[in-house]
């Protein structure tokens, strides 16, 4: 019985423990927030070419990528919730996910002055 005890007692310390694994909403949250910024990079490369004659298209790609951004901020905050779990995806994915969020305000606001 004793020797369980210390068994578990070293799978708990700093140096004895098995890498954490990365939260899957943390995962998720990156996973959106790439297909969020590349859907972003495709929107301005379209805008581009077209020279504004594509607004219905691009506006209803921008506000279904400000959705999965939103999504991807709320992942990535839940991600925080897992227990023992390495959270530098959900940080990636929540800081990622802000900053096009962001991004889209401005550029929505730019479009209105």
């Amino acid at each position: 019985m004793a020797r369980r005890d210390k068994e578990r007692n070293r799978k708990r310390r700093k140096y004895g423990q098995a890498k954490l694994k990365h939260a899957k909403r943390g995962i998720i949250s990156c996973i959106l927030s790439a297909t969020v910024f590349l859907v972003m990079i495709g929107l301005l490369v379209k805008a581009y070419t077209s020279r504004g004659t594509a607004a219905p298209i691009i506006g209803g790609l921008g506000l279904s990528a400000v959705i999965l951004a939103g999504i991807s901020l709320y992942m990535g905050v839940r991600g925080f919730k897992e227990r023992e779990k390495n959270y530098l995806t959900c940080k990636i994915g929540t800081i990622c996910s802000a900053f096009f969020i962001f991004g889209f305000i401005i550029i929505f606001c730019r479009g209105l002055f």
